[in-house]
C-alpha cells in the first residue's frame, strides 16, 4: 500500500512539474501578417529552409529604386511543402520565381506565402496559415 501511495505521489509531482514547463508560443496569421497588405514578389531563390515549425524561402527582389532586397517568405511545415511539391531539388538556389502572399505587420521584408509560381506558370501552394495557402481558395 505504501509503495502504491508513493507511486501516485510521484506521478502527481511529475505531472505538476511538466505542467509548469511553458509551451512554445505559436503565432497566428493575424498576429504576424497583414491581410490588407498583399504582396507579389519576383526574384531569385537564395535559400530554402525546410525546418519545423515553418519552412522559409528567401528570395532576392529588385526594388523600384534598383536595390536588391532579400525577402523571407514563411510557409507551412516542411511536410506540407513536400506534399505540395516543394523540395530542395524542386526549388534550387538561383531559380527565378514569383511569390504571392502577405507582408509582415512590422513592415520588414518578410511575409507569409500563399503560393510559389514558377515562371512557366506552375503554382505550388505554401500550405501555411495564409488565407488560400491550402490551395482551396486563391486571391
Amino acid at each position: 500500500m505504501r509503495i502504491r501511495i508513493r507511486l501516485i505521489g510521484l506521478g502527481v509531482a511529475i505531472g505538476l512539474v511538466l505542467a509548469a514547463v511553458p509551451l512554445g508560443a505559436h503565432h497566428s496569421f493575424a498576429a504576424a501578417y497583414d491581410e490588407t497588405k498583399p504582396i507579389t514578389l519576383q526574384g531569385k531563390v537564395t535559400k530554402v529552409e525546410l525546418v519545423n515549425p515553418h519552412a522559409w524561402i528567401w528570395i532576392d527582389v529588385t526594388s523600384a529604386d534598383g536595390r536588391i532586397v532579400n525577402w523571407g517568405i514563411e510557409g507551412g511545415p516542411p511536410t506540407n511543402l513536400f506534399r505540395n511539391g516543394i523540395t530542395r531539388t524542386s526549388l534550387p538556389v538561383g531559380t527565378q520565381i514569383k511569390m504571392v502572399g502577405y507582408q509582415s505587420r512590422t513592415g520588414e521584408p518578410k511575409g507569409v506565402g500563399v503560393f510559389v509560381e514558377y515562371l512557366d506558370g506552375r503554382k505550388v501552394f505554401m500550405g501555411g496559415s495564409a488565407p488560400g495557402a491550402d490551395g482551396k481558395s486563391t486571391r
